[in-house]
Parts: C-alpha cells; sequence; structure tokens
C-alpha cells in the first residue's frame, strides 16, 4: 500500500523531462527553441489531464535544458494549478543569491491563481557531465581542499538562507536611513519548504532531512548492496524519514522517486520500446563516476502488467510523489498519450488519482 494511501495523503504523479534535443529527421525536438516550447505545452496538456507536476533535469554543455527559471516561470504563466519543478539543479553552477531571486520571481508568477507559488525546485550536487570542469568555466573554482560536494552544499547553505529572508548585502546608509543587512528581493512565501535535495546515497539521504529538505531520489543510487534496486531505495527512504523525525522539524517532509514507465498500447509504443521491454526489465549494476550504481528497472509492456509490478514497488509505496520520465523527443502529442494511458491504466494502482 502507498505511502500516502497510508496516511490518507493523495499520491502525487508529475513528468520528468530531461529536455533532449537533436537536429535529425528522426527527432520530434530539433532545436533548443523546441525543447523549450514544447516542454511548456506538454506542462498544459498534463496539467489539464489532472497530472500533478512539471519537473525538468538541468544540464550544462548539451543538449538539454540548462537554463530552468525562464521555462518554469513561462509554465507558470500558463498554467494554474500544476507544481512546477527541477530534478535536479546543479548547484555547482549557480550564483546563489542571484538563483535566489530568480526562484522567488519564478514563484510569484506561478501564484497568479491565488495563493502561494508551486515551485517545487531539486538542487544538488548534479551528475556526470559532457564537460571537464564545466562549473570552472562558469568561474567557480573549488579550493585546494573542497570537493565538487562541498561546492554545492555550500552554495545551497546561502540560497536557502536567501530565499528566506536572511540578509545578505549591506545596505547603502545614504540611501536607505539604515546600516544593517539587505535581503534579496522579491520574496516569495512558502518558497523556503519546497526545497528537495536530490540524494543518491542513503548517507546523503539521512544529510537531507538533517538540513530540513525533501528528499528526490531518480532512476539510480550511487551504491550497491546487492538487493534489488526498489528495497535499496525504500531503505534510503526510511533512513531520512528516521533521521527527520530526529531532528524534530515541525512539518512533514516529501519524498519523490522517479521511474522510467512505457506502456504498450498501440503498434506505435511497440515499434519504439517493443525491443526494451526484456532487456530493460532487470536493475542493471555498472560504474558510475568511478563508483558502483545500481540503477533501477524500466517497467515496459502491457499496462495491467506495469500496474501490477508498480504496486509492489518498495520504494513507489513509501514515497508520496512518482516522477515518470518521458521520451520528449517524441514530441508533446505523444507524451501527452503517454501521460493519460499512465493516469488512466497504471497510476490507480498505487493510490493516485487525477487532481481536480
Amino acid at each position: 500500500m502507498p505511502q500516502g494511501a497510508l496516511s490518507g495523503v493523495k499520491q502525487r504523479i508529475g513528468f520528468l523531462s530531461f529536455g533532449h534535443w537533436h537536429p535529425s529527421p528522426h527527432s520530434g525536438t530539433r532545436t533548443g527553441g523546441d525543447a523549450l516550447v514544447q516542454a511548456i505545452d506538454l506542462a498544459v496538456a498534463a496539467e489539464e489531464l489532472g497530472i500533478d507536476g512539471a519537473f525538468f533535469r538541468v544540464h550544462h554543455f548539451a543538449r538539454q535544458l540548462a537554463s530552468p527559471f525562464p521555462l518554469l516561470a513561462a509554465i507558470g504563466a500558463r498554467t494554474s494549478r500544476i507544481e512546477i519543478g527541477t530534478g535536479v539543479i546543479d548547484m555547482r553552477y549557480e550564483n546563489p543569491l542571484y538563483m535566489a531571486e530568480e526562484a522567488a520571481a519564478a514563484d510569484l508568477i506561478s501564484a497568479h491563481a491565488g495563493g502561494e507559488g508551486r515551485l517545487q525546485l531539486g538542487v544538488s550536487r548534479g551528475s556526470p557531465e559532457t564537460a571537464l570542469n564545466g562549473s570552472a568555466t562558469f568561474g567557480y573554482v573549488p579550493g585546494d581542499d573542497e570537493t565538487d560536494a562541498d561546492i554545492a552544499r555550500a552554495k545551497t547553505e546561502v540560497f536557502r538562507a536567501a530565499i528566506a529572508g536572511a540578509g545578505v548585502a549591506q545596505a547603502n546608509p545614504q540611501m536607505t536611513g539604515t546600516t544593517g543587512l539587505l535581503p534579496i528581493q522579491p520574496q516569495s512565501p512558502g518558497l523556503p519548504d519546497r526545497i528537495w535535495w536530490g540524494s543518491g546515497t542513503r548517507a546523503t539521504a539521512k544529510w537531507t532531512a538533517e538540513q530540513g529538505m525533501n528528499l528526490m531520489s531518480s532512476t539510480l543510487l550511487t551504491e550497491d548492496t546487492g538487493v534489488p534496486f526498489d528495497e535499496l531505495q525504500a531503505e534510503q527512504i526510511q533512513i531520512y524519514r528516521d533521521a527527520w523525525a530526529d531532528a524534530g522539524w515541525e512539518r512533514t517532509p516529501r519524498v519523490s522517486v522517479s521511474r522510467s514507465i512505457l506502456p504498450i498500447l498501440t503498434d506505435e509504443d511497440r515499434m519504439y520500446f517493443g525491443e526494451r521491454e526484456a532487456s530493460d526489465s532487470q536493475d542493471q549494476v555498472g560504474y558510475l563516476d568511478g563508483g558502483l550504481a545500481r540503477f533501477g528497472k524500466s517497467y515496459i509492456g502491457e499496462p495491467d502488467k506495469i500496474a501490477a509490478e508498480l504496486a509492489q514497488d518498495a520504494a513507489v509505496a513509501a514515497s508520496d510523489t512518482l516522477l515518470v520520465t518521458v521520451p520528449n523527443q517524441l514530441g508533446v502529442d505523444y507524451n501527452a498519450r503517454l501521460l493519460a494511458a499512465i493516469a488512466e491504466h497504471i497510476a490507480p494502482a498505487i493510490g493516485w488519482s487525477p487532481a481536480d
């Protein structure tokens, strides 16, 4: 039984797009402009289907989405209900104070229908990338004893303090009549509680809880104990929840997991994904970024089969939010049909129902 169903909280489902584009005649997303406009259109379509969230991966120096805030603001202006987020922003590349201004502005735009904003920002140290020392190219060079993780965590601390209203710049008394510290502007109420850390291990999940951030866990973990992926991820989530309780935070945290879900209903679906049904139906173990990692299986096949398998996924049951990775280069219409099929035939098996 899903965590959401056990607690009486509605299970959420969102999509996660990597925003790939490629100038190939076989691609439905051939330019960066295509990727951005199609992302907006898919978010609008997903909202109409009752899907709960539109999330986007951030990569630099690649044919993928890289600068999330213009996109998030545009989606916020075009929609009124759906959550809008990232999974994840690589904090090594960010100026945390400028990011705080951008995040607050985009969040306020998304609140145009009333209430708080709808941003759900996943941040982290990032993943292996195409560029060598890419963040250093942006001007962020680690010190002699600093690691990439150190930089990402330090910037996240500054960013979170800024969006919570901390003073960060000395006031000019000739302009303000004061000598205190000024916060960034604008501020967006509720945004500090909607920051997630993308965690790839049990240890970082514990750290995430201690910091008071929501937990975002993807389709891979950068460790392996020999147990199935969903069980290892469920252990990660339990460690996070225990650490959250030990820290004494007052609010209830959120936990998301990502899954590749590809129902086969048509000949077109079978053409694209039929051959992967057997090959991708098991976890994979390999090396990533210099260490052993476990990659979760994909859910491919007839909807009833997927629904039964997904209902037995221990980590999906332990989470409150499921992010479905979408093949965005197949275009908006195809991905809207994919989300509709998941919503109708698969999602009810994990305790989900469409948003009002």
